[in-house]
């Protein structure tokens, strides 16, 4: 009899410290979850900024006053527009524009 009581004391020792490891392990996923979910919001954030950021150095009006300013370019006169229809526009694959001196 005292045999199987150690036997079985064994078991409840080895299953209690089984119980013990596996509530500290997940204990400490839990917190690795917890910053990895801090980590995503933080990335939400910036990801949101980043847009905003993008949005902003891409305005119309920005790019065009670049465009003017450091490239020294203008809108062409109305003459010199030529709009073409999908219909009557060249069948090849690239096709050539000529600007007009």
């Amino acid at each position: 009899m005292t045999r199987l009581n150690l036997i079985l004391m064994g078991i409840l020792i080895v299953c209690a410290l089984g119980v013990v490891t596996s509530q500290h392990q997940a204990r400490q996923l839990y917190a690795e979850l917890q910053h990895a979910q801090e980590a995503a919001r933080q990335m939400d954030v910036e990801f949101g900024q980043l847009q905003l950021e993008q949005s902003t150095w891409a305005m119309h009006a920005r790019i065009e006053k670049i465009a003017g300013e450091r490239l020294h370019m203008k809108v062409p006169e109305p003459s010199r527009i030529h709009i073409l229809s999908a219909a009557s526009a060249p069948s090849a694959p690239a096709a050539k524009i000529e600007a007009k001196p």
